[in-house]
């Protein structure tokens, strides 16, 4: 690799390496991709809830710490697709005042350095390019879209649709969940998604999941302009004397040390792994960090408040592929609470198993599959808002997520909310045994919405990139994944980082390279 010429070299795979991987290669661009995983491998435990979700099968076997020195494993994967390999593909775009500054009942989340109008475009590709399922003109928070989705909505099973009409009936506005899955419901002989019960959480075993590797990073490989290198563990990037530009990229294969150089390097591992490479690559020019002049890298770590939320009633809820519905009527909040609450979204239908890993170890497994068959799994998401304590530093070169959790009234009301929604449309309600509740909330380590940690925006004082997601400080060091969003939203992320990376993708193509 030493002695091969580069035009742009990315560090990771995900969704934003990988799609930022892709526009390159249709460009004709000379690309090395730089993944520290291997390609997952298709295996029966890629359905195993126990191996997935009981022994984190999938997930690294690494420990950071937490502000008070606590261990944690995160939840985070080292993967060709990165963390798409697991996600539940709910590809939903920010909306429109999710780009200004908003006053939140907990503090504000600030405006972008570009609006709604800037990302519309890049969002319709990314749609295109992830096969994103939905139904434009149903949700009522929907930010203005110039042409429906690519694909009709994943249709609901009886159950839920029989939840959907009752929702309809309290005057409330249910819509698809807008979801990237290799789904043909006119031909299901020929449709690579099967609509199984292990999708979200899971890989797909039958590569119908919509992941940066499947849809991204292979296409991209059979052009022939990208060359990818996996089982690289990038260690440190290194600079010119004047600090000015990165000049090699420094990894670890198989235990030796190799270097790289191209024209631009791009740094797409993740909102937390990215920090940790600038602060890991600090010298004399750059003494707190690569980049980190304005002190930024690694602050503002955001990662939304999570929970999920198990409602068990009195029907059963035989539904396989449960995740097609959602609701946004509390997203900028309710009467009588003038401020944004959140987004609701159904999970992957959970089972016995899944009910096990949190229950009683002497729970009967009886009692778990009865609640299984009964229950109607949701997911909900607060904004948190960007806090410059809360970060990602290197100890002793060690990760650790400083972190408090914020906006917690808005989430509490999303939730206490939701569950009086459920009760009167019969979802929990009356059954002495099964008329109950499970929250969980999501814990620190929980960290697959994770954003922020190097904010984009005009003034270098303030911000670690500039509006096209250049370092302000280096003239070839570009940072492509979830690091730069200035505030979190309440919607999952990976949309706006795909449509971003093909924003940054054309600036590259057209303005740089």
């Amino acid at each position: 690799m030493a002695g091969t010429h580069h035009d742009v070299i990315i560090i990771g795979s995900g969704a934003g390496g990988g799609t930022l991987a892709h526009r390159l290669a249709d460009a004709g661009k000379r690309v090395l991709l730089l993944e520290r995983g291997t390609f997952l491998p298709r295996e029966k435990a890629n359905w195993d809830t126990r191996e997935v979700f009981g022994k984190d099968r999938y997930h690294t076997q690494e420990t950071w710490v937490d502000a008070k020195g606590h261990e944690l494993r995160p939840g985070t994967g080292y993967w060709v697709g990165g963390n798409t390999k697991v996600y539940g593909a709910a590809l939903l775009r920010l909306r429109e005042r999710d780009f200004d500054r908003v006053e939140h009942v907990g503090g504000v989340s600030p405006a972008w350095p570009l609006s709604y109008a800037d990302m519309a475009p890049y969002y319709t590709r990314a749609e295109r390019l992830y096969g994103v399922h939905g139904r434009r003109g149903a949700d009522p928070t929907e930010p203005p879209m110039e042409a429906d989705y690519p694909f009709p909505p994943v249709s609901h099973e009886p159950r839920i649709q029989q939840l959907h009409d009752d929702l309809v009936a309290k005057g409330l506005h249910p819509f698809h969940v807008p979801l990237g899955v290799r789904l043909d419901e006119r031909d299901p002989a020929a449709s690579a998604c099967i609509r199984c019960d292990t999708c979200d959480g899971f890989p797909c075993l039958v590569d119908a999941k919509a992941d940066s590797d499947i849809t991204c990073v292979r296409p991209a490989l059979r052009s022939g302009h990208v060359t990818l290198q996996t089982g690289a563990k990038v260690l440190q990037l290194h600079t010119s004397p004047s600090g000015r530009e990165v000049t090699e990229v420094e990894y670890e294969l198989e235990g030796v040390s190799h270097t790289a150089r191209g024209d631009l390097v791009v740094v797409a591992c993740g909102a937390i792994n990215s920090a940790v490479l600038l602060l890991r690559s600090a010298n004399e020019r750059h003494p707190r960090g690569l980049a980190n002049g304005s002190d930024q890298v690694g602050r503002n770590f955001m990662k939304h408040v999570n929970g999920a939320m198990l409602a068990i009633g009195t029907v059963e809820n035989p539904t396989v592929f449960q995740k097609t519905l959602a609701v946004n009527d509390y997203y900028w909040g309710e009467p009588g609470f003038d401020h944004p609450m959140g987004h609701i979204q159904l999970l992957g239908k959970a089972n016995k198993e899944m009910l096990a890993l949190d229950a009683p170890k002497l729970a009967p497994g009886k009692v778990l599959a009865e609640m299984a068959r009964h229950s109607i799994d949701w997911w909900l998401t607060t904004e948190d808002l960007p806090d410059p304590t809360n970060r990602v530093r290197l100890d002793d070169q060690r990760i650790v997520l400083d972190y408090r959790e914020n906006n917690t009234r808005a989430f509490d009301r999303l939730v206490k909310r939701w569950k009086q929604v459920l009760r009167s449309v019969s979802c929990g309600e009356g059954f002495h045994a099964l008329g109950l509740y499970f929250k969980k909330k999501i814990p620190l380590a929980g960290v697959a919405h994770q954003v922020g940690t190097c904010r984009f925006g005009h003034d270098p004082a303030t911000s670690v990139l500039d509006v096209h997601c250049r370092a302000h400080e280096l003239s070839n060091l570009y940072v492509v994944d979830g690091s730069c969003f200035p505030s979190s939203a309440a919607v999952n992320p990976s949309l706006t980082i795909m449509a971003n990376a093909l924003r940054v993708g054309d600036h590259l193509v057209e303005e740089v390279l």
